[in-house]
C-alpha cells in the first residue's frame, strides 16, 4: 500500500513538466564557473595523507580503523570495512553520518556494502567523533564551531565548519582511496544522510572522480527556505550560532535576516551559486540517486523540488535520465527509513 500512496504522491507533485518549469525560473552561473569557484573557496594548503590504521580481520569483513590527514594538524578519522572475498581491485562508497552522529553510526551501511563486494568507508566530520576531545557530544562543540567562526573578525582566516570545511576533507579522503591498491579508482560513490548527504553534494558536484551519488534527506534550496519563512529547521542544526548572531546584531530573536547573515558567513553563496539547485546538476551524467520525505522541516519540500528539477533538466539535456532517481516518503518528517536504506544499498550496487 505504501509504494501505491508513493507512487501517487510523486506523480502529482513532481511530474516532469512541472519540475522543467520549476528549473527555469532560476539563473545559476554555467557550470564550470561553479565549479572553480567553489574548489578556490575550499582548497587550502595539502600536506602528505600520512595513513595510519590498526587492521581487524574477522570471518566476514576486514575491519581498518585510523586516519589520514586532510590539512596541517587535521587527522580525518576512518573507518573501513573492506570484503574477505572477491576480486580485487574493489569499488568503494563513502558514507555520511548526520549532525550530531559519528562514523561508527554508519557501521550497518559499511558492513551490508561489503557483502555485496564493496569496501564501506566513513568518517567523522569536522567537530564530531574523534574529532572532538573526549569523545562525541553530540553537536555542541559543532555549533560551538559554528558560534565561533561567526564571531571571527579575521577575514583572511575565515572557517567554515557549518558543512563547508568537511568537503575539503572528502576530497582528501578520495585522494587517499584512489591511491590504495585494493581500491578500483574508477568505481568510487558517496553517498550520506542529513547533514552527511548535504556534504556529499558539496564535495562530489565538483569531484568527477564520485562516479555515483545518493543524498538521504539532503536535497533543499537554501535560498526557498529563506524566501518564504522555512529556515527554523535547517537553522536549528546549529542554534547556538544562530541565538549568538541574532545577540550580536540586536535582535530579540533569530529571524530571517539573521539567519542569512551567519548563512552568508560561513556559507557563502549558499543562497547563490552554491546552493543545491546549482550545484547537484553538476553531478549529471553520473548516477545519483535522491531521497526525501514530505514533510521534512530541515530540507523542505518546495525546495527539494527545485534542487531536483534543475539537476533533472540538465540529465535530460545529456540523455541520462536513466541514471537520475528520486523517492519521497508520503507524511514522514525528516527521517531516513528502512525502505531508503536498501535503496541506497541497491543504487550503489547497480552503478559501481
Amino acid at each position: 500500500m505504501l509504494s501505491r500512496i508513493r507512487a501517487f504522491c510523486i506523480g502529482i507533485l513532481f511530474s516532469t513538466s512541472s519540475l522543467f518549469s520549476l528549473a527555469q525560473q532560476v539563473n545559476y552561473p554555467p557550470a564550470d564557473k561553479v565549479a572553480s569557484d567553489f574548489k578556490k573557496l575550499l582548497e587550502r594548503p595539502r600536506v602528505p595523507l600520512n595513513p595510519s590504521f590498526t587492521i581487524t580481520k574477522t570471518d566476514s569483513v576486514i575491519i581498518e580503523h585510523g586516519f589520514i590527514y586532510s590539512e596541517k594538524n587535521k587527522p580525518v578519522p576512518i573507518l573501513i570495512y573492506k570484503p574477505v572475498t572477491g576480486a580485487k581491485p574493489y569499488p568503494a562508497v563513502i558514507f555520511l553520518h548526520g549532525t550530531g552522529g559519528k562514523k561508527e553510526d554508519n557501521r550497518k551501511m559499511l558492513y551490508q556494502l561489503t557483502k555485496r563486494g564493496i569496501i564501506g568507508v566513513a568518517i567523522d566530520a569536522r567537530f564530531h567523533g574523534e574529532r572532538i576531545a573526549g569523545g562525541a557530544h553530540g553537536s555542541k562543540e559543532y555549533a560551538a564551531a559554528a558560534t565561533a567562526a561567526w564571531e571571527n573578525k579575521d577575514n583572511a582566516h575565515q572557517t567554515h565548519p557549518f558543512l563547508f570545511d568537511t568537503g575539503f576533507d572528502l576530497w582528501r579522503v578520495t585522494d587517499y582511496l584512489t591511491s590504495r591498491p585494493d581500491v578500483d579508482a574508477n568505481r568510487i560513490g558517496m553517498g550520506g544522510i542529513s547533514m552527511g548527504g548535504i556534504e556529499t553534494w558539496l564535495a562530489a558536484s565538483v569531484d568527477k572522480r564520485i562516479k555515483v551519488v545518493v543524498l538521504d534527506i539532503a536535497v533543499q534550496s537554501f535560498k526557498w527556505s529563506l524566501e518564504n519563512d522555512r529556515w527554523q529547521g535547517r537553522a536549528g542544526t546549529i542554534q547556538a550560532a544562530h541565538l549568538q548572531a541574532a545577540k550580536d546584531l540586536g535582535d530579540s530573536a533569530v529571524n530571517k535576516q539573521n539567519v542569512k547573515a551567519v548563512w552568508d558567513k560561513l556559507l557563502p553563496g549558499i543562497t547563490g551559486e552554491f546552493d543545491c539547485p546549482s550545484m547537484i546538476r553538476l553531478i549529471a551524467p553520473r548516477p545519483m540517486l535522491v531521497l526525501g520525505t514530505e514533510n521534512d522541516q530541515n530540507c523542505p519540500l518546495p525546495g527539494a523540488d527545485i534542487a531536483y528539477a534543475s539537476a533533472l533538466q540538465v540529465y535530460a539535456a545529456k540523455n541520462a535520465t536513466n541514471k537520475i532517481k528520486r523517492d519521497v516518503t508520503p507524511k514522514l518528517p525528516h527521517t531516513s527509513t528502512p525502505e531508503h536504506f536498501k535503496m541506497t544499498l541497491d543504487w550503489f550496487s547497480k552503478w559501481l
